[in-house]
């Protein structure tokens, strides 16, 4: 039995939108960052949370300063063109292998009852400082081969150390739920808020997708700076650090 809650804050469901994009705390927070930018740069509503036992006990205060329990939001953006896309994405995830899964598969059946027309997942890869490329990874034979018949180069090499946590388990399970699903990962030095490799990323989004994302270098930064004095480091990345407090070599979260 699936232990994850969807509490909407008004009517449920979502508005007509043109995609999804989710995001969680991770290497460099670049996918986070992309959300938040945009959130921060458009008209954003909350349509609701998703909730389950197994995210830190750390309620916070939100934007209009009340009191909001542990969990992910899931917002309705609208961009200039007066498209919507819809966002899914938190301060943490939830601590357990099982919560993290849990919540994943909530996602997808979400994703699949709303017949999302994409679902971009974004994350980011630890790499050398000269090292800026974008890799799409999926996990549907149909999926890749519209990605490649679009010019789309596939990664087929990486991540060789697997990817991890929510963002893992949304992507390789979107097969299950029959949601297209693509991992668009921004390779990153993994300072806790990269900015540039969010602006590297989304740019890379709206010239692909036609999405239009329209961020800059300037809400990039400014936003990186919030995520830095909002987000608590115990929760994001702990469970991720290997021995010397280094994130594990290959790994997107």
């Amino acid at each position: 039995m699936n232990r994850t809650q969807i509490h909407w804050k008004e009517k449920s469901g979502f508005p007509p939108h043109i995609a999804m994009i989710e995001a969680v705390p991770g290497v460099g927070n670049v996918g986070k960052l992309v959300i938040d930018g945009l959130k921060d740069k458009y008209r954003s509503t909350c349509l609701g949370w998703l909730i389950h036992p197994d995210f830190p006990p750390h309620a916070s205060l939100d934007t209009e300063g009340l009191l909001s329990p542990p969990g992910m939001e899931i917002d309705s953006v609208t961009l200039n063109s007066g498209e919507k896309i819809i966002t899914i994405s938190g301060r943490m995830q939830p601590v357990t292998a099982a919560g993290q899964f849990e919540v994943s598969e909530a996602i997808l059946r979400l994703a699949a009852e709303e017949k999302v027309p994409q679902l971009l997942v974004l994350a980011g890869l630890s790499a050398e400082v000269e090292d800026r490329d974008i890799h799409i990874i999926c996990s549907q034979t149909e999926v890749r081969e519209q990605l490649e018949a679009k010019d789309i180069v596939v990664s087929s090499e990486k991540p060789d150390g697997g990817m991890i946590g929510i963002s893992g388990m949304v992507l390789s399970m979107s097969k299950i739920h029959e949601v297209s699903a693509i991992g668009v990962v921004a390779d990153t030095v993994g300072t806790s808020a990269d900015f540039l490799a969010a602006e590297r990323l989304s740019k890379w989004i709206e010239d692909t997708f036609d999405i239009p994302l329209n961020l800059d270098l300037d809400t990039s930064e400014k936003t990186a700076k919030k995520l830095l004095q909002t987000m608590n480091p115990e929760f994001i990345i702990s469970d991720y650090l290997g021995d010397d407090n280094e994130v594990a070599g290959d790994f997107y979260v």
